[in-house]
């Protein structure tokens, strides 16, 4: 269940990041789609870690409490072996669970398990410095070792909310070795000096219980026991109190002592001390057995407030759901600042601008029109989503980028200059083959009806020059080619002038021969097209005056004829360069 929820906020993360990426950032299409492979990729590997976490989990040999696990939960450290019987990993009680930690290193790895896999136990949690003096062989041995375990109990603050409760007990060979009822030795905070605990009974001071029973034996027990708080004192309690390089000090919240049968090893500590006071070794003839949890101690533990795993998995949902809301206002901010200083430019440049030329203000008056048809149709349909969360600003741009278009027109263009073009009438192209016989430059008698037909367009008007042009194809010698369209352009002259009663002086003809054919001279067809003769009007100031017209503008209307005078002046013969090609 636990690993679902986790997931469940895994991929609520990756929803959230997608969608601020997405719809509300200012990213180029580009970025976005960087991004969302990103985003991707870390929550599938999320989602991929946790898994293997969970699997290891299930292979684990270590044996946690429920999740709602009432009781104490204990992490057993120092001296355990007789502790826990069979090498076996944990232990169970009434009221409490003792979890052991073989080495000063796998302890704070025990409380990282411990608090990923039940959370909602961290507050339940305290440190057992387990302590058996007959264990050691010498002081220093001792002293070493609770260094050690006083580094690990520390480093497991990073896992348990900081620093957990602390509390040590020492397991000690009764005087004599005998077997028989623990006896259990307390300080706590909730009472005043060293209590004695016996099975059935409330607790009683030291000095209560040497009055009950035999004087000698109660006698032999507070020497032993004195010579306990000595060592604990020397070895413990003065070390712990004080600062050790980066090790903050380390009070214990709770302290007991167990007179019950232990294996010791030859020679030890405890049996130093003891010889050290009475210059006798004390014997152990009875068999070691498990030793006594300290059950009766955890209820003077201090009690630590905790956050379950669903609170604790609220509380990241929140936090993850707090944390895309602020970006997402963030990016809102941002996006209506850049729309407000995009806006804001357009008209600083628009008001800068005085309209003379028109032309650039015009073009910024059209960048504001395109800025109120965005606006516009925005607070009709709504902003996007990148603009809202309460930071739309764009409302408050419309009535200022309104004003600014209506408080200026542009001048109206100016009124079309018609320009009247008097055109001239066509070029006329007449076959030579239809006027001339080959290689002849008299018109036939049949060809009257069509220079009538295709010349009533030609007609003489003063400034204007009538330009008769032969052409012949290629066939035969260039100057006979040019003679014969010469004379074949004087025989329509001169039939235009008599039959129309043209002066002379109205006329230019032309000879080019093949010079300038119109098509291939190659084929049939292309030489018949460059056989042709040619009239066109040509402006000229001079042209086709008549004494009457002499001092006049040349400007006349279409259809005047010249009228005739007692003197016929000669046509004009133009050479190449005189007329257009």
């Amino acid at each position: 269940m636990r690993d679902n929820a986790r997931r469940l906020l895994t991929i609520l993360t990756v929803i959230l990041a997608l969608w601020l990426v997405l719809g509300f950032w200012p990213l180029s299409i580009g970025n976005q789609v960087i991004f969302s492979l990103c985003i991707l990729l870390a929550g599938g590997a999320a989602l991929w870690r946790q898994r293997r976490r969970a699997v290891s989990r299930q292979r684990s040999e270590i044996v946690l409490p429920p999740e709602d696990f009432q009781g104490a939960v204990v992490l057993v450290c120092g001296d355990t072996d007789g502790l826990f019987p069979g090498r076996s990993a944990h232990g169970e009680t009434r009221h409490g669970w003792y979890l052991r930690g073989d080495s000063a290193e796998q302890l704070p790895r025990l409380a990282q398990y411990l608090a990923a896999a039940r959370p909602a136990l961290v507050s339940q949690v305290s440190v057992l410095l387990a302590v058996v003096p007959e264990h050691h062989p010498s002081g220093e041995h001792l002293a070493q070792s609770l260094r050690d375990w006083r580094r690990s109990i520390v480093e497991c603050r990073t896992w348990l909310n900081g620093l957990p409760p602390v509390w040590s007990v020492f397991w000690v060979t009764p005087p004599g070795g005998q077997a028989g009822e623990s006896r259990w030795f307390t300080i706590t905070p909730e009472r005043a000096g060293l209590q004695v605990q016996q099975k059935g009974q409330a607790p009683q001071s030291v000095a209560g219980w040497q009055r009950e029973g035999s004087p000698a034996s109660r006698l032999h027990q507070t020497l032993w026991l004195e010579s306990i708080l000595t060592l604990a004192e020397n070895a413990l309690f003065r070390p712990f109190r004080a600062r050790q390089a980066e090790l903050p000090p380390l009070n214990l919240c709770a302290a007991g002592i167990c007179l019950t049968p232990v294996a010791a090893v030859a020679n030890n500590l405890w049996q130093q001390q003891i010889a050290g006071i009475t210059t006798l070794s004390p014997g152990n003839d009875a068999a070691p057995g498990p030793h006594p949890l300290p059950d009766l101690l955890l209820s003077s533990l201090p009690h630590r407030h905790g956050v379950s795993r669903r609170m604790r998995d609220a509380g990241l949902a929140a936090g993850v759901g707090f944390l895309f809301l602020a970006l997402a206002m963030l990016a809102s901010f941002i996006n209506n600042q850049r729309l407000v200083r995009s806006v804001g430019d357009h008209l600083a440049v628009y008001h800068r601008l005085s309209g003379k030329p028109p032309t650039p203000k015009l073009q910024a008056q059209q960048r504001l029109r395109a800025d109120s048809r965005l606006l516009d149709d925005w607070l009709r349909r709504g902003e996007p989503l990148r603009y809202r969360l309460g930071l739309y600003q764009g409302g408050r741009l419309i009535p200022f980028v309104e004003a600014a278009i209506n408080d200026w027109a542009p001048p109206p263009p100016p009124r079309p200059v018609i320009k009247q073009v008097v055109q001239g009438p066509q070029t006329i192209r007449l076959d030579s083959m239809a006027l001339f016989d080959t290689g002849k430059s008299t018109l036939k008698p049949g060809s009257t009806k069509l220079l009538v037909n295709s010349l009533l367009g030609i007609k003489a008007k003063p400034g204007w020059l009538i330009v008769v042009a032969g052409h012949t194809d290629s066939i035969g010698n260039d100057k006979s080619n040019q003679q014969l369209s010469l004379k074949r352009a004087e025989a329509v002259r001169d039939w235009m002038r008599d039959t129309g009663d043209v002066p002379e002086s109205c006329f230019a003809v032309q000879g080019y021969g093949a010079s300038r054919p119109v098509a291939s001279n190659e084929t049939p067809e292309g030489r018949a097209q460059n056989r042709r003769v040619e009239i066109s009007l040509v402006p000229q100031k001079d042209a086709c005056l008549t004494p009457g017209t002499a001092n006049t503008s040349g400007a006349e209307t279409n259809g005047l004829k010249a009228k005739p005078s007692n003197q016929r002046p000669r046509s004009r013969r133009l050479n190449n360069n005189n007329l257009p090609a």
